[in-house]
């Protein structure tokens, strides 16, 4: 059922890492906007890679209306899940067994957890720096993984270029560069074919009721290229990557520049809508 909103109110996407907190840190200004934009009548939602078990607790109960997580796969808005797409049973064993082939580590990204072969966290640690917190906190090791139906991967250490990959694997997926750490082309991102953030923001917009010119994503990955594509108003954040940046209408700082605050003060959005 579709929930009413004003014709002046607004929906903003937000991707996270990078625009809206940086390396988990969110600046006072972003937390403020985002507040007061929603007292003000208008709808603000975590638009991101990451799958919802992956969000640090204080990002997420800093008061947002919804997420829209997996790159799109999962969709929560006003308590609701409105979107849950997982791989197909066939799809996910034939994926992993790709993988496990040339030895490339992985995440299996649920709402729930991320599940990973065993050593995996041990991997992780050999990058170079500690594995994040907001990884390991969530992160299971069963042994098998057959009956884990996931929405996402994340995979690194793989001595197969992505295009390669790609290619391996199929259309039925797609890859793109890893949002998470720059990585370079031994680490990516694998999703269903056809599902990412745009997906998601559109059945949210048709969940409110409202056009699309009434829609803003911000971001600043290879990941964000659909979402500013599809929103009314698209903005990028400096420094984002050139197919980013011709997506967008105009171009905010990053987080310490306090970019969201700017940019929801230029679409009045801090006023009654």
């Amino acid at each position: 059922m579709s929930v009413a909103m004003n014709d002046g109110a607004r929906a903003a996407f937000l991707d996270v890492d990078g625009t809206y907190a940086d390396h988990g840190t969110v600046p006072t200004a972003h937390a403020e906007a985002v507040r007061d934009a929603r007292r003000a009548g208008h709808k603000v939602l975590l638009c991101t890679g990451r799958p919802e078990s992956m969000l640090p607790a204080p990002i997420l109960e800093a008061g947002f209306d919804g997420v829209v997580a997996a790159a799109g796969a999962w969709v929560r808005l006003d308590g609701e899940v409105l979107t849950d797409l997982r791989f197909p049973d066939d799809l996910a064993t034939r994926v992993r067994h790709v993988l496990d082939a040339h030895d490339i580590a992985y995440l299996l990204e649920t709402p729930d957890a991320l599940y990973g072969p065993v050593g995996v966290d041990a991997r992780l640690e050999r990058r170079g720096e500690a594995a994040p917190p907001e990884i390991l906190d969530v992160l299971q090791m069963p042994g098998d993984l057959a009956a884990v139906r996931y929405a996402k991967i994340s995979y690194f250490d793989s001595p197969v270029p992505i295009a390669a990959l790609r290619a391996e694997l199929g259309p039925e997926v797609g890859i793109l560069p890893s949002s998470y750490a720059d990585t370079g082309d031994n680490a990516g991102e694998i999703h269903l074919a056809g599902v990412h953030k745009a997906v998601g923001m559109a059945t949210v917009a048709e969940h409110l009721g409202i056009s699309v010119a009434q829609v803003v994503g911000i971001g600043d990955g290879y990941n964000d290229v659909e979402m500013l594509a599809y929103a009314g108003t698209a903005v990028a954040v400096e420094g984002a990557p050139s197919a980013v940046l011709a997506e967008a209408d105009f171009v905010i700082p990053g987080p310490a520049g306090d970019g969201i605050a700017k940019a929801f003060a230029r679409l009045g959005m801090v006023g009654p809508a």
